[in-house]
């Protein structure tokens, strides 16, 4: 992997950002730490911003949407399904792949949704350069692609200003429990994983090597989400 530049932010700095991996947990019980996390924003204005790094135990979960059509047939699902308060449609969490909360005061960083699921796309995208992956935005769709497959996908909650939920990046294993649903609401989709997009005999880094890369990437560049007046 190639080296990336050290961070310009200071620790400490209540414009910095604090990342945690916590390693492999339940879904409910990583949402249950995002509420928490967020109700202690609310009231505390020089908190700094929080990164969740993670990985989840098998389950789908749609967002806030009344449309079904990306969930075929819930009710034979092989793992546990979980309507939450993010957007987006039906997708699939699991071990192998890196899931990333970010905790954001977006009070601090101009109160735009839009700039926040770019930032996040930006910041995978660069992470993955580093293994020599060519990623890229799709014109028109959330998440970042290689090539024409998919291999994370993105969609966000706030409440008041703090953001939750985030991003999930298909870094190894076992990607059928997506042929179940239609990822994202996209028909026809193909996902993909960092595995599967290395260079040839490239070895593929475990979810929390991975995790080290993109939090620094993330803690480099959240700066870009500053507000501007």
């Amino acid at each position: 992997m190639s080296g990336l530049s050290k961070p310009t932010l200071v620790p400490g700095d209540p414009k910095s950002l604090k990342v945690r991996w916590i390693g492999r947990i339940d879904y409910l019980q990583a949402l249950a730490q995002q509420d928490e996390q967020v109700a202690r924003r609310m009231g505390e204005e020089s908190c700094r911003d929080l990164l969740l790094l993670l990985e989840h135990d098998p389950v789908y979960t749609i967002g806030r949407t009344p449309d079904r059509s990306s969930l075929p047939e819930p009710r034979t699902l092989p793992h546990q399904l979980v309507e939450t308060n993010r957007g987006g449609e039906a997708t699939y969490h699991g071990p192998g792949q890196l899931v990333g909360y970010p905790i954001l005061d977006l009070r601090r960083h101009g109160k735009d949704l839009h700039a926040l699921l770019r930032w996040q796309e930006t910041a995978l995208i660069t992470a993955l350069a580093g293994y020599e992956v060519h990623a890229r935005r799709s014109e028109g769709l959330t998440g970042v692609w290689v090539g024409d497959r998919k291999i994370a996908s993105i969609g966000v909650g706030v409440r008041r200003w703090i953001s939750m939920h985030g991003f999930a990046l298909n870094v190894r294993g076992d990607l059928t429990p997506f042929d179940e649903i239609v990822p994202c609401g996209i028909e026809g989709v193909r996902m993909t994983s960092l595995e599967r997009e290395l260079p040839e005999k490239a070895p593929c880094p475990t979810v929390e090597e991975f995790a080290a890369t993109v939090g620094t990437v993330f803690e480099e560049t959240l700066g870009e989400l500053e507000a501007t007046t």
